[in-house]
């Protein structure tokens, strides 16, 4: 069976009386929801009391936890000193997995800016491996997963091919964006087999169990020339890419992943929809 939930806490989540993170994984699983993701997009502004109390009651309540490192994170970058910052951006976030006890943190590989793509490539992969030789253990957050995310501009490093090299390079497991894979190919997810084709991939070049644990992100998105403009909730419409084409393979390839909603504002209800529709074909 595959796992839903939402990335962050929604605003129904605050309608419906909830006050803290902490109250999330109890919350989730009295609506038969089993994944969450914890945001850091805008900076870590949680310590480590309340971190090992959420994590204390997803395993109490079965919520399977990741966490969204700091969205300015920037590996390929030539400037010392933002390389640095990035660096303790991502390792104060595998500090707090650690304290949570979450399966994962997601992180934006960086920004290509002026560079070639090659070169940001090279630029991220070497400071990756320096990185995870030397940064990681003197943290001590060794066997805490880092996973590089699929991004939906074309001037960021992270197209499918990108994530799943530096996967391959670093035996890393990749967060497969598909909205964002949609929105950099201007509307590629049409069809079933479009995302047969993005699932093949990720099997060929990292093997069957990267793939029947894949850590998804999913909404609706709209996008311009440049790629990702802005994330969308089911309740638009004129939107894609269609999560039940996705859903069927789910099934089919018997995938055990996570799949994490970040409809804009519903990310909680669009969850419970795409765990309505991924129940329903299974019958």
């Amino acid at each position: 069976m595959c796992r839903f939930g939402p990335a962050g806490n929604s605003p129904v989540f605050y309608k419906s009386g909830g006050k803290s993170s902490v109250e999330i994984p109890q919350w989730l699983h009295h609506l038969d929801l089993t994944a969450y993701e914890y945001q850091c997009g805008r900076g870590i502004k949680i310590g480590e009391e309340t971190a090992k109390l959420i994590g204390k009651n997803a395993k109490k309540y079965g919520i399977a936890l990741s966490i969204h490192a700091p969205y300015y994170i920037n590996f390929c970058t030539e400037d010392r000193d933002k390389l640095e910052k990035s660096k303790n951006h991502l390792l104060k976030t595998m500090l707090l997995a650690k304290w949570m006890e979450a399966d994962m943190v997601v992180f934006h590989p960086g920004s290509i800016g002026n560079m070639s793509r090659q070169q940001a490539f090279k630029n991220a992969a070497d400071a990756l491996e320096k990185f995870l030789s030397n940064e990681v253990s003197r943290w001590g957050v060794e066997g805490i997963k880092i996973s590089p995310e699929t991004m939906g501009k074309k001037r960021n490093l992270g197209t499918l091919d990108e994530v799943i090299e530096l996967c391959s390079i670093f035996n890393l497991e990749p967060t497969i964006d598909f909205a964002h894979i949609h929105a950099v190919g201007h509307g590629a997810l049409k069809t079933k087999g479009d995302f047969e084709r993005v699932l093949e991939k990720i099997e060929n070049n990292l093997g069957f169990d990267v793939l029947k644990n894949l850590h998804i992100h999913f909404s609706q998105i709209e996008f311009t020339e440049a790629g990702e403009k802005r994330h969308w909730s089911i309740r638009e419409e004129g939107f894609g890419p269609d999560f039940s084409l996705l859903a069927k393979l789910l099934i089919e390839k018997n995938m055990k992943a996570t799949v994490i909603c970040e409809s804009a504002d519903r990310q909680v209800e669009d969850a419970l929809v795409y765990k309505s529709i991924y129940e329903h074909l299974q019958m």
